[in-house]
């Protein structure tokens, strides 16, 4: 005896489909193509989540570097001072203090220097 796959087919193209809601073309109307866009767009967001990650560190360490530069001191002397003061406040967290509230990066920067 076979077995047919009618529901169980449907339901899983439909939810491919309901995924791909909004591409253009076929990507979004036939399951085949849209399976296809819906795998590489799973990759390419599983990929970007860890490349967020890494741009916003670059992009924390570019602040902090200018918010320095404008004391006369370097990144790389910064980030030595911090570790041998044993001060444990991250690249993100110490950008945020040279934007928002330059009176305790400067006292930060004091107890480096």
């Amino acid at each position: 005896m076979r077995v047919k796959r009618g529901i169980v087919r449907h339901r899983r193209h439909k939810k491919i489909r309901k995924l791909a809601k909004g591409y253009r073309g076929m990507r979004s109307a036939t399951f085949i193509k849209a399976n296809e866009a819906v795998i590489r767009a799973g990759v390419n967001s599983y990929k970007d989540r860890r490349l967020k990650k890494r741009d916003f560190r670059g992009l924390w360490i570019i602040r902090l570097n200018a918010a320095l530069r404008a004391q006369g001191v370097s990144y790389s002397a910064f980030i030595k001072g911090l570790k041998t003061k044993n001060i444990l406040l991250n690249r993100k967290v110490l950008s945020e203090l040279a934007i928002h509230d330059p009176v305790a990066f400067a006292k930060v920067l004091a107890e480096v220097k």
